[in-house]
């Protein structure tokens, strides 16, 4: 986990909750007609959404750390092991086993982003005045997902970026593979989130992101081909999300569209349930954010 000064870390906070807190209703009989209210609460909660997002893009660009090992690691993870996988596999698929594999194991090792997002707030003791704003707990979500939801993908653009420049990764459909890297990058907020409001610690949650990552990439095929796993792993692939992705990937790569929507529909089906029982975790009486 980063490490922040915890009074400026607490200053700057109380400025960003105060300045999302809703004004008093005006005294007297006086309502805004059905419509304009409705659009006064849109555009209310834009502006929490906003100051959130943010407030998070500045807490990860301030200890970038995590997110740059997280950047980092899989570029020399490629370099390293693409030889062993030309040699198994020829050129073409080598390398897109390489990539595609790499991948999904590192996405989900930067599970640690989006949990600890929120687990931060809760080991700085700074939960309770963000459950005193105006806050609901789909827009604590959603501020937090924002900044981690392009981290991750920036992460996923610059191994295939890699891939593709370095290593001769073939991407002749490049809308088709964004669609899939688009999902995938939903359903891990969706599984960062329900691990960041269900984890007490930070080692429960190194524990969650380390060996819940690995398995569910290793299962899932990206590691090692499934054709050479044994039998009983094929038949548990497909409850791992891994599995869908790189099924989705493979596909687009190869430009099958049916396959890869079919993965993306189901990795965004994935990330709705985790996102839906993350929010119903957070929500309290009246819809307010509950104590973790």
């Amino acid at each position: 986990m980063r490490s922040t000064d915890p009074t400026a870390e607490a200053a700057f906070r109380r400025d960003v909750t105060n300045s999302v807190r809703e004004p008093a209703a005006p005294s007297g009989p006086q309502r805004l007609p059905s419509g304009e209210g409705r659009a006064a609460a849109a555009r209310a909660s834009g502006a929490r959404v906003t100051v959130l997002v943010r407030h998070n893009a500045l807490l990860m660009l301030r200890e970038p750390g995590p997110l740059l090992s997280r950047m980092i690691l899989p570029l020399v993870f490629i370099t390293l092991l693409r030889p062993l996988y030309l040699a198994a596999q020829g050129q073409e698929a080598g390398t897109e086993q390489a990539v595609v594999g790499t991948l999904v194991t590192f996405s989900l090792l930067a599970l640690s982003i989006s949990g600890g997002a929120i687990l931060t707030e809760r080991l700085g003791r700074t939960w309770d005045r963000l459950r005193a704003t105006p806050l609901r707990p789909a827009e604590l979500l959603l501020g937090k997902a924002i900044p981690v939801f392009a981290a991750l993908l920036a992460q996923q653009l610059l191994i295939v970026g890699f891939g593709t420049a370095v290593c001769g990764l073939r991407v002749p459909h490049p809308l088709l593979l964004l669609g899939v890297l688009l999902s995938w990058s939903c359903t891990l907020l969706g599984l960062g989130a329900l691990i960041g409001v269900l984890v007490r610690s930070t080692g429960e949650l190194s524990a969650s992101f380390d060996i819940g990552g690995m398995l569910l990439s290793s299962v899932g095929g990206a590691l090692v081909p499934l054709d050479v796993l044994p039998g009983w792993v094929s038949r548990l692939a497909p409850a791992s999300p891994g599995y869908w992705a790189v099924r989705g990937l493979h596909a687009a790569l190869d430009g099958d569209a049916r396959t890869a929507a079919t993965a993306g529909a189901l990795l965004l089906a994935a990330a709705l349930v985790c996102g839906t029982l993350a929010s119903l975790r957070l929500r309290g009486r009246g819809g307010r954010p509950v104590a973790l």
